[in-house]
């Protein structure tokens, strides 16, 4: 919940910043595809260069221009106990006192993820995690952080060993605000639904809050049930963060969403995460700060539009979102008989413009719109449904358009 008391669901993705400082423009690319939130990788200097209290305060005006809530983590903690590179949480806490200026005062848009995957798979370690991270959480309450801390899961993050499972209730206990969230990492460890589920519903069970604070759809450590990850935290009204945007190396450049930081050029991975079942378009809803209803199990405010019968399909028109100069758009297909491909066209309303499209094939000329099947949702029988969807920039409000549909593509 947010601080007026809403309901906020994280859909979201991370971005990379502390090796990628130049890809400022991320965060509206993350924006216009749908996302609510950005996690976004900062570094202490304890592992790579020092992301300073100025660098942060900008990162956090721009998520503020986006209307995404901001999730800041520290990095150099990866793996603990683990990685003799790896820094402390009590050297992460020392960051966020450095740059606490940046982010005082924005407690209703950031959330400060104390430090990445902190602890590796040193048992040994790992049996200080419940009370290192309980010291952590009470050196930023002590130093005036008000913000909802996120604290991530040993063994990587994947937790396997139960210990986040276990000593979350005490370390929940221990914060005076009772605002900690929980944040598992769902790779190689979540391979079956049944362990996906079973981790999930133990916290909601508990009455803890957690999220999936990184998931691929694929890993060097296995093969994660990305289906089944997103599927359940929609069923239980957890939130998600998918890794990552763009700029992946090592072997794993598979888990970009995006090629070379562009938004317009999807990957696999990324358009299973934006535009798939139980994806960041289907579910997310705009933070209630910046007016969103915060609440993605509820039907969108803006009903498809009932368009004038054609003997071969209609098509409804519904704004999903809008945002400061764009909008998010989903136009549902009907067929009127046995369809072999579609088109669908309209006019373009007065100052607004066509951005990135997905299930079909959207083309301008001036002010005409033609939408056609995309070949694999071509084939319609008498009575079923399709959607295709597009980004979009404008002047003023999302207009709805009076829309023609037609058999042939």
């Amino acid at each position: 919940m947010d601080a007026a008391g809403n309901d906020f669901v994280i859909r979201g993705v991370s971005h990379a910043h502390t090796w990628y400082p130049q890809e400022v423009d991320s965060l509206a690319g993350i924006k216009s595809l749908g996302a609510n939130t950005v996690r976004v990788v900062l570094s202490s200097g304890d592992r790579w260069t020092e992301n300073d209290a100025d660098d942060v305060a900008d990162v956090v005006a721009r998520c503020k221009a986006n209307r995404l809530i901001c999730v800041l983590e520290v990095h150099d903690t990866t793996g603990y106990g683990e990685d003799q590179a790896a820094a402390t949480l009590d050297q992460a806490v020392d960051y966020w006192l450095r740059v606490r200026d940046a982010v005082e005062g924005e407690e209703d848009h950031v959330l400060v993820n104390i430090g990445n995957e902190p602890y590796g798979n040193d048992e040994a370690t790992n049996a200080n995690w419940a009370s290192d991270t309980s010291a952590a959480i009470n050196r930023l309450r002590g130093a005036g952080f008000d913000h909802t801390l996120v604290v991530d899961a040993p063994n990587w993050g994947q937790d396997w060993q139960g210990i986040m499972r276990q000593g979350a209730q005490d370390v929940f206990d221990s914060d005076p605000d009772a605002n900690t969230v929980f944040s598992v990492h769902m790779y190689g460890v979540y391979e079956r639904e049944a362990t996906v589920v079973d981790y999930m519903e133990s916290f909601v069970d508990a009455g803890l809050p957690l999220i999936i604070g990184e998931f691929g759809h694929d890993h060097s450590d296995g093969d994660p049930d990305e289906n089944a990850i997103m599927y359940h935290a929609e069923r239980l009204g957890l939130g998600y963060v998918g890794w990552s945007w763009s700029g992946n190396s090592g072997g794993v450049e598979y888990l970009d969403m995006v090629e070379d930081f562009d938004a317009a050029r999807l990957t696999a991975w990324g358009d299973r995460i934006f535009h798939g079942s139980d994806g960041i378009v289907e579910t997310a809803e705009e933070a209630p700060v910046y007016g969103g209803g915060g609440e993605p199990t509820d039907p969108p405010t803006d009903e498809p539009t009932d368009p004038p019968s054609d003997a071969d399909c209609t098509a409804g028109y519904a704004v999903r979102h809008e945002w400061q100069g764009g909008f998010q758009v989903q136009v549902t297909v009907t067929a009127g008989t046995d369809l072999d491909g579609w088109t669908v066209e309209w006019e373009l309303p007065d100052g607004e413009g066509i951005g990135q499209a997905w299930n079909a094939a959207v083309s301008t000329d001036g002010s005409r719109v033609t939408a056609v099947d995309a070949g694999y949702n071509a084939v319609l029988s008498e009575g079923a449904t399709t959607t295709f969807g597009f980004t979009g920039t404008r002047q003023g409000p999302a207009a709805v358009p009076e829309l023609t549909c037609g058999a042939g593509s």
